[in-house]
Formats: structure tokens, C-alpha cells, sequence
């Protein structure tokens, strides 16, 4: 549940803003899908730099996507297969390790 908190507190946000843009009787400053694809232009040309650093020290594309991790950054950590490989690294650290990383992660 903890990985779904960063989505609900996103679909929270624009639940909040659209409110407020109604009550204002504003539009939305771009269609949905106009909006959607300039967001992924930008996590798409933030990678561009890094990747081609990778690229012009003589790194294959695939060595140069995956050592800038371009895919987390760009899907960052999505639910499910992501949050099972979390699970089973925590159910394999001893006790007192995940005790101490938790209290750590409250502050």
C-alpha cells in the first residue's frame, strides 16, 4: 500500500486542482492528451543527456539506457512486480536491519 500512496496523493493533487479550476470556471490550460504527451517529452529529454554521454564514451544503447536508468526514472517504481522484489529482499534481511531501516524511513 505504501508504493500507492505516491499515486493517490498525484490523483488527490489534480482531483484538487480540477475542483478548484471549476469552481473558477477556468479550463484546463491543455487537453488531457496534449498534457500527457508534453510529460513525457520532458522525462524522455531529461534521459538525452545522460544516455548520450554513455553513448559518446563508446557504450553500446543498451548499456548506455540501462547505466543511466532510464526506465526507472522514466515508470519510476510502479506497483506490483517492483513492489514483490521489495518484499522478498525485506522478508530476507535479518530482524534488526529492517527495524532499523523503517525507523530510519519515518524521520
Amino acid at each position: 500500500m505504501a508504493d500507492m500512496r505516491v499515486y493517490l496523493l498525484s490523483l488527490g493533487a489534480g482531483l484538487l486542482v480540477g475542483i478548484i479550476y471549476s469552481l473558477l470556471n477556468v479550463r484546463s490550460p491543455a487537453p488531457p492528451v496534449v498534457a500527457l504527451v508534453g510529460l513525457l517529452g520532458i522525462l524522455v529529454g531529461e534521459q538525452i543527456i545522460p544516455v548520450t554521454k554513455h553513448l559518446l564514451a563508446g557504450a553500446h544503447l543498451a548499456t548506455a539506457w540501462h547505466e543511466s536508468q532510464v526506465t526507472p526514472h522514466i515508470f519510476g517504481q510502479l506497483p506490483g512486480r517492483h513492489a514483490q522484489v521489495a518484499q522478498a529482499k525485506a522478508d530476507s534481511e535479518p530482524e534488526h536491519a529492517s527495524s532499523e531501516k523503517v525507523y530510519a524511513q519515518e524521520k
